[in-house]
């Protein structure tokens, strides 16, 4: 790949940050809204996708000229707003945001976890009614977890958990024995594997294989017991599924940092259950994460600029990055 001069950078979403003026220095950037992203297409080389919970892309694609357009990054680390055909067998590179979420998405589960077993909500909520209402609580040492998703963030997740005592095991793509997750099972073992979990934790990419993947048959595999947390995407469950559940008692609670649709209705019967804490979608989102974002992509914009191999380069066909720690994928041609 050859070094390339004054490019031509389309940006959906609202100008990232004040770090991202040493970008625009070396580009014309054409800053687009859902509305406008078809024409800020148009002759462009590249695409950043700041606002990555759109599906413009999607719709823009079949209404501009991209002829031009040789790769897309995305400021997040799911990349299924872009997983559409046209897309996936084009020529155009994409990259993610995977490496900037890990850790702070590990504590938030963390969080999670030991809210659930020291009733953090309880205590909270009688605070609010002056009512002292003495409880025992719950060890998290020797529980058992789940991480259904074994990239970077189901990685730090397993990590953590293990650190604080929580035994634990993965599901990803092929069985294998790991030294962050120990075992790893094959995603076809997920219904075995299910009833060993006190916390299952579903950190997967959103793919067609794992769409609807949490329905009625796998939470009815679940321990009573078990507790749900999701922090990969609302995709992954089958929402009426999951509150036929928590209310027929076939789980003892969920934690939902996404959930399908975003944002969720004010109507959703998971706002008011005694056992659900809802998030709005922000388990990664720490101080500074839109400096990260935007510090990942300099870099790998000043490789595109350089013919050097991008970062992050993800497989279209599986839906996320593949290879080494280091993230490094095929160059964009």
């Amino acid at each position: 790949m050859t070094a390339i001069d004054s490019p031509i950078l389309a940006v959906l979403g609202t100008p990232p940050s004040p770090d991202f003026d040493q970008i625009a220095e070396r580009a014309t950037v054409r800053y687009c809204t859902d509305d406008t992203l078809a024409k800020g297409l148009t002759g462009a080389d590249a695409l950043f996708v700041w606002d990555f919970a759109s599906d413009a892309v999607r719709r823009a694609w079949g209404e501009t000229d991209v002829s031009r357009l040789r790769w897309i990054h995305i400021a997040s680390a799911g990349v299924d707003t872009l997983m559409f055909d046209a897309l996936r067998t084009s020529d155009v590179v994409i990259t993610n945001s995977r490496g900037v979420f890990d850790e702070a998405i590990a504590e938030y589960v963390l969080l999670l976890v030991l809210a659930f077993a020291k009733d953090l909500p309880a205590t909270v909520r009688y605070q609010t009614e002056r009512e002292w209402r003495h409880r025992e609580t719950e060890r998290i040492t020797g529980r058992t977890a789940l991480v259904v998703g074994t990239g970077p963030i189901g990685r730090a997740i397993a990590r953590l958990l293990r650190v604080v005592g929580l035994r634990v095991a993965g599901i990803g793509r092929t069985a294998r024995v790991d030294p962050d997750f120990g075992q790893v099972y094959a995603g076809d073992q997920l219904r075995d594997r299910l009833p060993w979990a006190d916390y299952v934790i579903c950190a997967a990419p959103l793919t067609d294989q794992t769409r609807g993947m949490f329905d009625a048959a796998a939470f009815a595999a679940m321990k009573p017991t078990a507790r749900f947390i999701n922090v990969g995407r609302g995709g992954h469950v089958v929402t009426a599924d999951l509150i036929a559940a928590l209310r027929d008692g076939q789980i003892a609670g969920a934690a939902l940092d996404v959930v399908d649709p975003e944002p969720l209705p004010p109507s959703s019967a998971l706002w008011s259950m005694p056992n659900v804490l809802v998030s709005p979608h922000m388990s990664g989102d720490f101080q500074g994460w839109r400096s990260a974002l935007v510090a990942l992509f300099a870099d790998n914009f000043d490789r595109w600029m350089t013919g050097r191999p991008l970062r992050n380069v993800v497989d279209k066909q599986l839906g996320y990055p593949v290879g080494g720690e280091g993230g490094h994928g095929r160059r964009a041609e």
